[in-house]
């Protein structure tokens, strides 16, 4: 078995919610990710920082960060994507990342990347800062308009989630 075929198969454990079968398929797959995540082959690196999302490695927040900051793109976005999948349920790790992700969503070169940074913003606690960073972004003529799209709506969500205060 590949990580990629290892991870999708730790994902469908953890929709089932089959717990402990996760944590076994964890177990096994550990190192692997570890070491992939330092491959000098960007694929590998991309594969890894995807499968923390799927295996949900929450204790790999770290070497998440650095997927986070990896010089290619596909890393980058692999790592969102993990972003995203393991902060559906909870704010913190959006909020611990927020000015990283504030970044990515503002001036990462690679415009998908700057995509998928705004979608996991949306995951995060509604603060003023990214509302206004994301209005900006929305109304910035310059952007792209899938782009601005994005950033209007997860803005929108964020302000109705924030209250009449937000």
């Amino acid at each position: 078995m590949t990580l990629v075929e290892a991870a999708a198969q730790a994902d469908e454990l953890a929709q089932s919610g089959s717990e402990r079968e996760l944590a076994t398929l964890r177990q096994q797959w550990d190192e692997e990710v570890e070491s992939s995540a330092r491959s000098a082959d960007y694929r590998e690196r991309a594969v890894a920082y995807r499968a923390i999302g799927q295996f949900r490695f929450r204790q790999k927040l770290e070497l998440l960060r650095r997927g986070l900051e990896d010089d290619s793109p596909a890393v980058r976005g692999s790592a969102l994507v993990s972003v995203q999948q393991l902060s559906k349920d909870s704010p913190g790790l959006v909020n611990s990342m927020r000015p990283l992700l504030h970044t990515m969503a503002s001036t990462d070169a690679n415009q998908a990347v700057r995509r998928l940074a705004i979608v996991c913003l949306r995951n995060g606690s509604p603060q003023r800062e990214t509302i206004v960073l994301l209005t900006g972004l929305a109304e910035d003529d310059d952007e792209e308009p899938e782009l601005r799209k994005g950033a209007r709506t997860v803005a929108a969500e964020l302000r109705k989630r924030a209250g009449p205060k937000g």
